[in-house]
């Protein structure tokens, strides 16, 4: 976590979030977000937009749910997350690389729009306090802020530390067009 490449991107859902289930039944959601970063040209004193960006992103658990329920192509989100290199070999023999956004934070632009937030309710017990809730990373997680296996505040801190799931979770991934290409490693992208 301490050397991550934390980044915030603004732009665009190129399709609908695309909710997945692993072999082992985890829940993650795959996006991706275009951004086109947009410069004044100082003597025509005009806008003049640069190269689009695709960024591909992931996120798992509830979080990629709420995702897929709540987002749609088109719409303009901002997403804060940490910036993953994979390295794969290609079906034709080639080295490649690609990044990914691992999503620990997104919401709608309102920029220009509005949205309403509806909060998940969580389960009770017969006293009416807050019961701790599965966090899909091998700990429990209370509504009132601590994971409870760590001590610390479950901000989807976890989350982004995602790479500690087994390798049976992850499916082949699809890069560049060549379908089955596998990443060489025992991280396969589930995308």
């Amino acid at each position: 976590m301490a050397n991550d490449t934390i980044i915030t991107v603004v732009g665009n859902l190129t399709a609908d979030p695309e909710l997945m289930y692993t072999r082992t039944n985890r829940t993650v959601v795959n996006f991706t977000i275009a951004t086109t970063p947009r410069m004044l040209d100082q003597q025509t004193n005009t806008w003049v937009n640069s190269d689009t960006m695709f960024l591909r992103c992931s996120a798992w658990g509830e979080f990629a749910e709420n995702i897929k329920n709540s987002l749609q192509k088109g719409m303009r989100v901002i997403a804060r997350g940490s910036l993953v290199q994979r390295n794969y070999q290609s079906n034709s023999g080639e080295n490649r690389s690609t990044f990914e956004l691992k999503v620990n934070e997104l919401g709608p632009s309102l920029l220009h729009s509005t949205a309403k937030v509806t909060k998940n309710e969580r389960a009770t017990s017969e006293t009416g306090s807050f019961q701790p809730f599965s966090n899909d990373f091998g700990g429990t997680a209370s509504p009132y802020g601590n994971n409870t296996q760590s001590g610390q505040p479950d901000t989807m801190q976890s989350f982004v530390n995602s790479a500690n799931a087994p390798a049976e979770d992850f499916a082949t991934s699809d890069f560049g067009g060549e379908t089955g290409s596998k990443l060489g490693s025992a991280e396969e992208v589930p995308f």
